[in-house]
């Protein structure tokens, strides 16, 4: 069945095409399986909570007829602004008018999160534009730059709230504009898109801009809130949206409200959110955490930006999805909100999880996986700028292109292109780095797993790794480092040696031992091993396997490599936008054209030490190494780096 709506009808109908219903809800809460909900353009303000799923191969779909002209909205503008004093203007609103919710008394704050609970759930817009908060009269008056940002010019423009009885007043810094003349609007809405119960498979959301949600913080023990998402359901479709200006998290693939296990640390104090983590996962198995019940999500040829938690976030809702062709950019650049939980991409396991062709740029991170990366797959992505445009990273600072973080694999890495301060932080076993180019350095290997604490103990994190291609748990444990493949890359030392003293390349791995010389400890053909004997060698550093890599501009090899190119000579790396459109205008092909590499595949990389699982499709298929960043064919004897083809510029088009 065909359910019509149109904002622009004169009056409210009942789904007919003669006469469409005014607001999307009221058709999500008819539509069942096998309808379509055709939602004409205009500007929807309001909250849809789907009260059916659809069914497989027969979802319910909502689609904007015309591509992002129905816009779904979580703000309300505000027309009544009175003078207050210089360029601030004041408005006063009883707190009836946010219902059950209301954004400028309920502040971000959860587990993981790092910053002072100062911040609220609600933000001030000007023509799409958000307004920084600040936390007194006297601050919204002077109307300071934030050194901060990473748009700093921009951040002069202030709000302030505060309560008065049964009012809330707001305060902001318009610098000489008159705010009734202007588009400015305040968020009221804890949401856009998103059923309030679990469970509603099978929706499709196609062709909406969605924006200015009051989301509160996302972290991973948690119910984690969204502008849009599925909340724990399966086999859900966003596509071809933009979805913009959430306080927090854009598009959540997160987890589901736990009453016993809900930001335990926060409310509780008792045990940490790292062991609550760890529960997480368990008491999800009896939650409905299985390869039949959750996840299994396409997010596609979406545009998210100006989020200041995450773009995209999921703790274990997302097992078994596909994220493509994204254009990501602009999370957390106003570096209000400080937390671990704050990326373009932050999934935590991620298992089987498919994420090509993405856009991510200008994000504090580009993509975080954190927690059994099993089976996860980065390729084809596109990242750069992701750190503070001025000034070093200081050490600790997560900013860098990819993140595993405390996962044992297995997990692809291959054919991205990585042009951002720091390439990637791996602190993590079991990763599969193959064909990509890297202007940044690795960081954190061999760290970045345990917290020291005050008396000279450490914190040992264990995580879990699963059974093969599902959520069941086959065991936990803790880090032991190294289990890595570092194939046919690129290296080039663009941006220098920062504060964190990091040099590009794999010279980082130099205390590792190569497989033949740490499968020796184990006496293999001994029939009747001494436990106690090897027991050095079960906490010893895992081996890696690294070949076929090149280092130029002063990046350093392993030192154990036996097939590698090092070159003195000054090579250019140039990333050049113009128009939403970037190239890369490098010589590297001037060097490169003699050095050819082996053609990897999965039957070449062995088994991820801890789950004893290959590097392969989410299928259990091999995955051959043969097509490059573009999808081009790579032949037999390959260059090395992302690009099948030496050229003097690679194209890119902005998502």
């Amino acid at each position: 069945m065909l359910i019509y709506v149109n904002a622009r009808a004169k009056y409210d109908g009942d789904g007919s095409k003669e006469k469409p219903f005014k607001h999307i809800n009221d058709a999500a809460k008819i539509a069942v399986a096998g309808d379509e909900v055709l939602v004409a353009p205009g500007l929807y303000r309001e909250y849809v909570s789907p009260v059916n799923g659809g069914e497989e191969g027969n979802p319910i779909i909502y689609r904007s007829t015309e591509p992002l002209g129905a816009i779904i909205s979580g703000a309300e503008r505000i027309t009544n602004w009175e003078p207050y004093q210089d360029n601030v203007w004041k408005v006063s609103l009883h707190n009836d008018t946010f219902g059950d919710y209301n954004p400028y008394t309920t502040l971000v704050w959860g587990d993981w999160y790092f910053g002072p609970a100062i911040n609220h759930t609600g933000a001030v817009y000007m023509n799409d534009f958000t307004f920084y908060e600040v936390q007194s009269l006297e601050g919204c008056l002077k109307g300071e730059v934030d050194e901060r940002s990473w748009e700093p010019e921009k951040s002069i423009y202030k709000w302030y709230t505060k309560q008065n009885g049964e009012y809330t007043e707001i305060y902001a810094n318009f610098h000489g504009k008159n705010p009734n003349e202007e588009n400015v609007e305040i968020n009221v809405r804890r949401r856009v898109f998103m059923p309030k119960e679990t469970g509603r498979n099978y929706i499709q959301v196609s062709g909406f801009k969605l924006k200015m949600a009051a989301t509160t913080w996302a972290p991973p023990a948690s119910f984690q809130d969204g502008l849009i998402g599925p909340h724990w359901s399966k086999g859900w479709v966003i596509e071809d949206c933009e979805v913009s200006h959430s306080k927090c998290v854009g598009i959540s693939l997160g987890k589901y409200r736990d009453p016993e296990n809900d930001q335990y640390f926060t409310h509780r104090h008792l045990k940490t959110p790292t062991q609550m983590e760890r529960d997480a996962v368990c008491r999800g198995q009896y939650h409905g955490w299985t390869k039949e019940n959750i996840g299994h999500h396409l997010v596609r040829r979406n545009h998210i930006h100006h989020c200041e938690q995450a773009g995209i976030v999921g703790r274990m809702g997302a097992v078994f999805s596909t994220i493509e062709d994204n254009h990501i950019h602009h999370i957390n650049i106003m570096q209000e909100l400080i937390g671990a939980e704050v990326a373009g991409i932050k999934l935590h396991a991620a298992i089987d999880v498919l994420m090509r062709r993405n856009h991510i740029h200008h994000c504090f991170t580009g993509i975080w996986c954190d927690w059994q990366a099993q089976g996860t797959r980065l390729t084809q992505n596109f990242l750069h700028d992701n750190h503070p445009p001025k000034g070093d990273i200081e050490k600790g600072q997560l900013n860098q292109d990819i993140f595993v973080e405390v996962s044992h694999g297995p997990t692809i890495i291959d054919n991205n292109v990585c042009l951002s301060k720091h390439s990637m932080r791996i602190a993590s076993q079991g990763c599969a780095i193959i064909h990509n180019l890297c202007s940044g350095p690795f960081i954190s290997i061999g760290g970045g797993t345990d917290t020291p604490l005050e008396d000279g103990r450490i914190d040992m994190r264990y995580t879990p790794y699963h059974i093969r291609h599902r959520t069941e748990v086959a065991g936990f444990m803790t880090f032991l480092h190294g289990d890595h493949r570092i194939y046919n890359n690129i290296f080039i030392q663009k941006w220098g040696q920062d504060k964190n003293e990091a040099v590009t390349g794999t010279s980082l791995f130099n205390e590792y031992p190569l497989y033949e010389d740490w499968i020796k400890d184990f006496e293999l053909e001994n029939e009747f091993p001494s436990m106690m004997k090897m027991h050095n060698a079960h906490f010893g550093k895992l081996p890696v396997w690294i070949n076929g890599n090149v280092y130029l501009n002063g990046a350093e090899a392993f030192d154990k490599e036996e097939k590698q190119l090092t070159l003195e000579e000054s090579i250019k790396l140039e990333l050049i936008e113009h128009d939403g459109h970037y190239t890369l205008e490098t010589n590297i092909a001037e060097y490169l054209n003699a050095f050819k590499v082996n053609l990897i595949q999965t039957e070449m990389l062995g088994v991820a030490f801890e789950p004893e699982q290959r590097f392969e499709s989410a299928d259990e298929t091999d995955i051959i190494f043969n097509q490059d960043f573009y999808g081009n064919h790579r032949d037999l004897t390959p260059y090395p780096g992302p690009f099948a083809t030496l050229e003097d510029s690679y194209e890119f088009i902005k998502k």
